[in-house]
């Protein structure tokens, strides 16, 4: 008889050490490497994400600051259990985290940079937390498409339930997802990522590894059912007050920004374009963490 195929083990993402710890998210796995001031890193949501997606910000940043970067809930080593995933849940870990580097750096604010629809629980932590952060970096974030306001009551969603019963029901959830994350698709969204057919080989092949872990598909279709995009995301940008970078590319499929006039005259909010896809890091590294160098040196209270 054969035996069935094991997943191969799911490496490291990062270098310096990983740690685990519990919160009301669940398990959370960091990885935390280099010293000085803290650095949070929080990786974009999608079918394959991790902690992977932010290692050129971690290799820089490592010999200047101490780096701390999360693998979100159902993602990298973190709980992938079958749970709803939201934004409360999220948002939760991110202020987990944050006790975490309090006890390990100190109490004081941290800087902190998201991509993608993870800039929505970043910005929501800090909303919630105002004196934990000293300043957020949001790199492609979601929620500034401007096709319509996104102002529901506190906590509501985008979710679709009915499509995550489908994603999700008996003798198919399965097979969606292995064909979301066949090798191929990968490969295709993140071409699509980047715009461009130049991406980032290791981050696919992380990928790969990273989607046939036990538990890889409870996330995803919860993400893919916009369970994850909060429906009142315009409501909590506005309310931040401590000083924000917003960045984007303009290939790919993260290009639509034009809702961010809603922040556009806020002098605590500054903008930068880069001739990129969605995570710019990967592309242009040199003219990227010079910005955020630019950034990170500014007051905190601008």
């Amino acid at each position: 008889m054969n035996q069935p195929t094991l997943p191969q083990a799911l490496p490291h993402a990062l270098s310096g050490e990983r740690f685990e710890f519990d919160s009301i998210a669940g398990k959370i796995s960091c990885y935390v490497d280099g010293s000085g001031p803290p650095l949070m890193l929080v990786h974009t949501v999608n079918a394959a994400a991790s902690a992977a997606e932010v290692r050129p910000l971690n290799d820089y940043y490592r010999q200047r600051r101490t780096v701390f970067s999360i693998d979100l809930p159902g993602y990298g080593f973190s709980d992938r259990s079958d749970r709803a995933y939201t934004p409360r849940l999220m948002t939760d870990a991110l202020h987990a985290l944050v006790k975490q580097i309090h006890q390990r750096c100190g109490i004081q604010p941290i800087d902190a940079l998201a991509a993608s629809l993870s800039c929505e629980f970043l910005a929501r932590a800090a909303m919630e937390s105002p004196a934990a952060f000293a300043r957020l970096a949001l790199v492609s974030p979601t929620g500034f498409n401007g096709k319509s306001p996104r102002r529901k009551a506190v906590g509501e969603t985008l979710y679709l339930p009915r499509l995550h019963q489908f994603l999700t029901g008996p003798g198919w959830g399965g097979s969606i997802f292995r064909g979301l994350t066949h090798p191929r698709v990968i490969h295709y969204f993140l071409r699509r990522t980047w715009g461009s057919d130049h991406i980032d080989e290791a981050l696919w092949a992380y990928n790969v590894i990273s989607t046939r872990q036990p538990g890889a598909e409870y996330a995803p279709l919860c993400f893919l059912s916009a369970a994850m995009f909060s429906a009142d995301i315009h409501h909590v940008y506005e309310a931040l007050k401590l000083p924000v970078w917003m960045s984007h590319g303009v290939r790919g499929d993260f290009t639509d920004y034009r809702g961010k006039t809603i922040v556009d005259s806020k002098p605590n909010w500054s903008f930068t374009v880069f001739q990129t896809g969605a995570l710019p890091y990967f592309e242009v590294p040199a003219a990227f963490n010079a910005a955020l160098d630019v950034f990170l040196a500014q007051p905190r209270n601008p």
